[in-house]
């Protein structure tokens, strides 16, 4: 990245068209540089009615966010999702407290409270299918989702 500032800073001493194209070409590549960030997600799983979280969930999350260097180069959220089972309102409540469990853990870890965007599902917005037990068991996690900002 520096490289690229290097090359940007003396390209503007230059007055020639090629300094146009290779300009638009530093740009992009340092477009690419920026955006080569990935979106990194982990799932937390639960048993059916439960937003207990297991020691050895609790140490994947723990190695999964000590795993990224600059953690505060990314807008973390978490959305939690249910199966069908139970009606609507219990799985809305199911759901708030999975999130919860998840946030407390990510909270333990010293990630800031304001820092976490939530969104609780509930048995809506599933990717998997309902009707199948292992469908079912699929949908009952949290997402923690690592989103790059871009700077």
């Amino acid at each position: 990245m520096h490289l690229l500032f290097y090359l940007q800073v003396n390209l503007m001493l230059v007055n020639t068209p090629a300094k146009y194209v290779l300009s638009l070409l530093l740009t992009c590549l340092s477009l690419l540089t920026a955006f080569s960030q990935e979106t990194l997600v982990k799932s937390v799983y639960f048993g059916g009615g439960s937003y207990y979280i297991d020691g050895v969930q609790v140490k994947e999350i723990q190695e999964f966010i000590q795993s990224i260097p600059n953690i505060e180069q990314y807008q973390i959220s978490i959305s939690s999702y249910t199966d069908n089972v139970g009606g609507v309102e219990y799985n809305e409540w199911l759901s708030q407290q999975r999130s919860r469990s998840v946030r407390g853990q990510l909270l333990r870890l010293d990630i800031e409270n304001e820092k976490i965007l939530q969104e609780d599902n509930g048995q809506f917005n599933n990717l998997y299918d309902n009707k199948t037990a292992r469908g079912r068991m699929a949908n009952r996690r949290v997402d923690i989702i690592l989103t790059p900002l871009y700077l």
